[in-house]
């Protein structure tokens, strides 16, 4: 079974819950710690974004784009 097709079967709230609980404990982590987790929330959101960019809007790749920008400063303030 590929990656995908493991994904397709994860329950969208449940992968709503962990990203959540990581993203919370990368910023309340302190430094380097925190920003390493948001390192890792990053890379699957970037797998993601671009397993699917295909089949995205215009304005929704804008939009994740956006976010993973967002994401990625985040990720250089922690670290320093």
């Amino acid at each position: 079974m590929t990656p995908i097709q493991r994904l397709s079967k994860v329950s969208p709230t449940k992968a709503f819950i962990v990203a959540l609980v990581v993203m919370i404990a990368g910023l309340f982590l302190p430094g380097i710690v925190g920003a390493a987790l948001l390192a890792v929330l990053a890379v699957g959101l970037i797998a993601l974004t671009f397993t699917t960019w295909p089949v995205q809007t215009p304005s929704t790749r804008v939009l994740r784009l956006l976010i993973l920008s967002l994401l990625i400063a985040v990720i250089v303030a922690k670290a320093l």
